[in-house]
């Protein structure tokens, strides 16, 4: 477990390596059995799933760090600087570039441009060449992908300040700060642009949305009020990435709830319910999914909140991001295991792996199956019949 010098920044808990302890920022492992991770059962198989290819691109993994899809090009970026675009069909790259020192974040792109971020800071776009276009100075380190549409490109600091720049010159627009606590997860977390807005989780358990292109706040929202004694205790992050169905806008938080939202009648609370992740989660037009702490995943109406199914088959084995295709729900384990369920019922309808690192950057939902950031710097396909 990591934290920064100003406080702010806690790691992902990885709860199937042991219960975590904040002392001297080290992670400890836990005698107790109730922790340890699953083990992997046999069962009949109900889909079949495949590397379709796989695509070196850098070096390193981690929270922050994953692809982004737009048309056809998967862009990604890994720690060691690399940036790359990648066809989805074949997995051939279609350009690679070096950003020239280490990344805290990446990527963002519109297919026209593409932004990822240094620890200093440093705000790096590339053209659809990867020709680097400009640098611009964020007002902290960035740990979350940039948001990049409709000609701006956006970006949350570690002071919880959320910046935009325009796309092609990189000249400062605007920016929106809230004050936070004083400590914050490092995990995966991701703003989205939609209807010239962008939304972002924040970290004290609330939603914003912002005008894309003049910065006036339109609307916040309370997922999780912050509860305890302690900071530790205190931590209630939106994680993950804001998911919108229709009029509805839902989001998690860690060690607080679940919530959706009805965008048709000014932000209305439709629904909450009491749950913790620390990896986010997804939604169907009739379902919302996500993990808990430990790994048992779970399947919620979006009408009402109501739970549909549960599965802890997986217990404590630190689950990715979930990612939902027309076939199951996905999850990746820290095996590099890449497990299906039933959407309808949440039993186990296969598995494949795709190295023995750890799988923490969010899995990716394509029209081609689920795409895959692996821990040591590749990009995976895997297909499902």
């Amino acid at each position: 477990m990591l934290i920064s010098v100003a406080r702010r920044v806690l790691c992902r808990s990885l709860v199937a390596l042991g219960v975590t302890a904040l002392a001297g920022c080290s992670m400890f492992s836990s005698p107790d059995p109730r922790f340890d991770p699953a083990p992997l059962t046999e069962y009949p198989a109900g889909i079949s799933a495949h590397v379709v290819w796989s695509a070196s691109i850098g070096s390193g993994g981690g929270s922050g760090f994953g692809p982004q899809v737009v048309g056809d090009n998967v862009y990604a970026a890994t720690p060691s600087g690399s940036v790359a675009k990648v066809d989805l069909a074949t997995g051939a790259i279609r350009w690679q570039a070096n950003a020239g020192k280490s990344l805290s974040a990446g990527v963002g792109s519109d297919g026209n441009v593409t932004a990822v971020a240094t620890p200093d800071g440093t705000v790096i776009a590339f053209d659809d060449k990867g020709t680097e276009k400009w640098r611009a100075a964020a007002s902290s380190q960035v740990d979350i992908p940039p948001a990049v549409g409709e000609g701006v490109v956006v970006v949350r600091s570690s002071d919880y300040r959320i910046q935009a720049f325009d796309e092609n010159s990189g000249n400062p627009l605007w920016n929106v700060q809230r004050p936070g606590p004083a400590l914050a997860l490092r995990t995966n977390m991701r703003m989205v642009i939609i209807e010239g807005l962008v939304i972002s989780g924040l970290p004290n358990g609330r939603l914003m949305a912002i005008s894309l292109h003049t910065g006036a706040v339109q609307w916040e929202g309370t997922v999780s009020v912050s509860q305890g004694a302690t900071d530790l205790e205190r931590v209630s992050d939106v994680v993950g990435s804001p998911q919108t169905q229709g009029s509805l806008l839902c989001a998690v938080s860690y060690q607080g709830k679940m919530a959706c939202f009805d965008v048709s009648q000014g932000g209305r609370p439709l629904w909450d319910k009491p749950f913790s992740s620390a990896t986010g989660m997804v939604t169907d037009s009739q379902q919302a999914y996500a993990s808990n702490q430990r790994g048992v995943v779970y399947a919620f109406r979006l009408a009402d909140g109501s739970q549909v199914w549960k599965q802890d088959a997986l217990l404590n084995r630190s689950l990715s991001g979930p990612a939902v295709i027309p076939q199951a729900l996905a999850v990746g384990d820290y095996q590099g295991y890449v497990h299906f369920l039933s959407r309808t019922d949440g039993h186990l309808l296969g598995r494949v792996q795709v190295g023995s690192d750890a799988i923490v950057s969010p899995l990716t939902s394509t029209n081609r199956g689920v795409l895959v950031q692996t821990g040591s710097g590749s990009l995976v396909l895997i297909g499902v019949n």
